[in-house]
């Protein structure tokens, strides 16, 4: 791929290092996304071990720089494996200050999702990779799981009084995410429920996730009455009006995705038909909590549509297919005038209409076979994916259409059924 051997060395969806204090015993502790800390009476509480290696050796410095007490419990925001690769490192640190062993907390769906991980383990490193954009082979060792010693269901207590925290089902990204609540000093973790984007759901590698019950978390959580809400991913929200208003008018937009997908799929209309005609209203997509920096509202149009709907494309032709190879040499062959089909792609593309070019140039560069006409097609696709990678907010789709024209160009794409 095109990333530099640096590049691709550098962790990702690191936040920073160090901790930030958010009120008397509550600290973030900065790794992979924020973690968090609660002092209780019963020990720390820490909420993700961080990916393992350097980065997880400095949440566990840098905690050590504010507390000296024993860690009582390490918890799983949720089950995506890397937040808790770390779990080693964390248990030889108790050891090795003679503190009991901690508890290994987590909400009893991560065993099932980790499960399903390891039967499809190449499967998860492959789509990692393309992803995040790193070399084949980069996540072997990087996606360890540790499975948690407890688990619980709608809600756990840890300590008493001033200092108890609760643990709290939280599903959204996730159905075994969780949140941390202290009700004495009135600050919520959201965790992956929580982040300073819009709400990750449908992204093109993963199984669908629930839009209203991410809506019904949000509600439940801001019904909380915090003071103060910390995201996974961005700055604190700080002040009950804002919590409010952050989470219940994400909420209040994904309600109106769903309503708006179902209303469109009642008419009669098929998948990308509803993406061509559905309007993000700007009075809920075009505020700062909702910009569409990691996914896309158009990735939860689709997951929307999927959970009503099965997996036909509405074309009877692909109800039962030949083999792709097949087809495409049989396309590349019925088109006599391959030199027009560039020519008309070029011309789309100059015009600026890279998308509707990479449409046609898909006639050909998809095709098998020797003409020279397919492999300038394949050039061209490459060349103009990236560009559409300058054109999309979404870091999930920049990393698709630039992995997908490395791959293209390498002569790559059958590793992972690139097109």
């Amino acid at each position: 791929m095109s990333t530099t051997t640096a590049e691709q060395e550098k962790p990702f969806l690191i936040v920073g290092t160090g901790t930030e204090t958010v009120a008397p015993g509550l600290h973030i502790l900065r790794g992979q996304g924020q973690s968090f800390v609660a002092e209780t009476d019963a020990g720390l509480v820490v909420i993700d071990a961080g990916p393992g290696g350097a980065v997880t050796q400095g949440m566990i410095e840098s905690l050590r720089r504010i507390s000296d007490a024993p860690l009582h419990a390490l918890c799983y925001s949720h089950g995506h494996v890397g937040y808790n690769a770390g779990v080693p490192q964390w248990l030889a640190h108790a050891k090795e200050r003679g503190d009991p062993v901690p508890r290994i907390i987590a909400h009893r769906n991560v065993p099932r999702r980790y499960a399903r991980y390891r039967e499809t383990q190449p499967l998860q490193h492959r789509m990692a990779e393309i992803q995040f954009n790193r070399a084949p082979g980069f996540f072997d060792h990087r996606l360890t799981m540790h499975e948690p010693a407890e688990t619980f269901d709608e809600r756990l207590v840890i300590g008493s009084g001033e200092r108890r925290i609760e643990l709290r089902w939280a599903p959204s990204e996730t159905d075994d995410a969780i949140a941390l609540w202290s009700p004495a000093q009135r600050v919520l973790y959201g965790g992956a429920a929580l982040i300073d984007s819009i709400p990750n759901i449908g992204t093109p590698f993963r199984t669908m996730r629930d839009t209203v019950r991410w809506a019904d978390t949000l509600e439940m959580l801001a019904a909380l009455g915090a003071r103060k809400a910390v995201r996974e991913f961005g700055p604190t929200l700080e002040g009950e009006d804002t919590v409010r208003s952050v989470l219940t008018h994400t909420a209040r937009a994904l309600r109106w995705l769903r309503a708006e997908v179902v209303r469109l799929m009642n008419e009669g209309l098929n998948e990308r038909q509803v993406l061509a005609r559905i309007r993000f209203p700007d009075e809920l997509f075009a505020v700062d909590w909702m910009k569409p920096t990691y996914g896309d509202p158009g990735y939860i149009v689709r997951d929307i549509y999927r959970s009503e709907n099965g997996w036909w494309d509405r074309n009877a032709t692909s109800l039962h297919p030949e083999a792709p190879e097949a087809v495409a040499e049989a396309v590349a062959d019925a088109i006599t005038d391959k030199a027009g089909v560039i020519e008309r792609a070029q011309a789309l593309a100059q015009a600026g209409r890279v998308q509707m070019a990479l449409h046609v140039i898909d006639l050909l560069a998809t095709a098998t076979g020797g003409a020279p006409e397919i492999a300038q097609a394949r050039r061209l696709k490459a060349e103009w994916l990236r560009q559409r990678a300058g054109q999309v907010s979404s870091y999930v789709s920049r990393n698709l259409y630039r992995v997908s024209a490395d791959m293209i160009e390498q002569g790559t794409q059958a590793r992972f059924g690139i097109c």
